[in-house]
């Protein structure tokens, strides 16, 4: 039977405050659960520099591509329910298709192995106008246009413009917004009620402001058209609380069933037989041998981090509200106070 080490409280709220001190966070919210039970829920630090707010356990932070498990999560469920299959082509959902889509299927765009290039990267980082709004439609287009980096499934390349793509086709096969999807199917039933799709206009109770360092000053985030903060690809709102819900449904497999989980924490194979790391909206690692279901995000001033050791049954959350912030690290270090096999030297 795996236990947890014990380990005091002061313990982690040092090396917390420590980090935040050397990465010159301004706050962060932390949960730590073990056995489906939260051994620390904590706020560090403010929310909110200008004004002096605290961080407490209901601070809203942004998920940045931590989202993409909800998206992943919403279109499994669309599957379940027979509105669509993950090898369906793409041209079923956005036909007419350019010619390099023909052999690309959901399932590719779950995995980020359909080749379609990240419209935030690279030479394509201008495919759009930041600081213009578009519809949903001429985001679809804007994705046609960019030309495919690779076959469908013969390499991994992370795509922001894939999880797009899924946030559009969840309303094309449902009939109702992402957001609105997630809400009744995923977040309502788990009680995540602080949970839904950015809204600059929306009053939006215990909202953290985003920074980020210029030149080692804080400054606030940049500004993007609120267009851009409803896509699929990370646009979320959440508190620590509500991922906490988050990761006991999933522990009971509440939203998805075991298979459906199964499915998502396996690794994708590629054309030529070999694996790649990541399954639906989730990274699998290992820290000191041990399986981590996990992923990052970072999105306009705000970093998130997510890591289920599950062969340790141990949640480790962490959300922050600075760019450089590399809340990963932080997350790593906790697990590794709570439990020895996954501290630094364990190997």
């Amino acid at each position: 039977m795996l236990m947890p080490a014990p380990v005091c409280a002061d313990a982690i709220d040092d090396l917390v405050r420590t980090e935040m001190q050397r990465q010159m966070i301004p706050g962060l919210a932390l949960a730590v659960i073990r056995g489906g039970q939260p051994l620390k829920i904590a706020g560090y630090g403010e929310s909110n520099v200008e004004y002096r707010v605290p961080v407490t356990p209901e601070t809203v932070f942004q998920t940045g591509s931590v989202g993409k498990q909800f998206a992943a999560a919403a279109i499994q469920l669309l599957a379940a329910d027979g509105k669509l299959t993950l090898d369906d082509p793409l041209a079923r959902w956005f036909s007419p298709v350019p010619a390099a889509w023909n052999a690309i299927t959901i399932r590719h765009l779950l995995t980020h192995t359909s080749g379609i290039p990240d419209y935030t990267e690279g030479e394509h980082g201008a495919a759009i106008d930041m600081r213009r709004d578009y519809t949903e439609d001429e985001l679809v287009e804007m994705a046609k246009r960019l030309p495919p980096d690779f076959e469908p499934g013969s390499r991994w390349s992370y795509s922001n413009t894939g999880y797009l793509l899924l946030g559009a086709l969840i309303r094309r096969a449902s009939g109702q917004f992402y957001g609105d999807f997630l809400r009744e199917r995923v977040f309502a039933p788990l009680g995540m009620t602080t949970t839904s799709v950015i809204s600059e206009a929306d009053i939006v109770p215990n909202r953290a402001a985003g920074y980020r360092l210029v030149d080692g000053a804080l400054k606030n985030q940049e500004w993007v058209a609120p267009s851009i903060n409803t896509t699929a690809d990370g646009a979320l709102y959440v508190s620590i609380l509500d991922m906490v819900h988050w990761d006991q449904g999933l522990r009971s497999a509440t939203v998805l069933s075991r298979e459906q989980l199964d499915q998502a924490w396996t690794p994708v194979k590629l054309n030529d037989g070999s694996q790649y790391p990541y399954g639906f909206g989730w990274s699998i690692s290992e820290q000191h041998g041990w399986r981590n279901i996990e992923h990052s995000g970072s999105w306009q001033g705000f970093k998130a981090q997510i890591s289920r050791y599950v062969d340790r049954d141990l949640s480790v959350i962490v959300l922050v509200n600075l760019a450089e912030a590399d809340p990963e690290r932080i997350a790593q270090a906790v697990a590794g106070l709570v439990d020895p096999a996954l501290a630094t030297g364990a190997d």
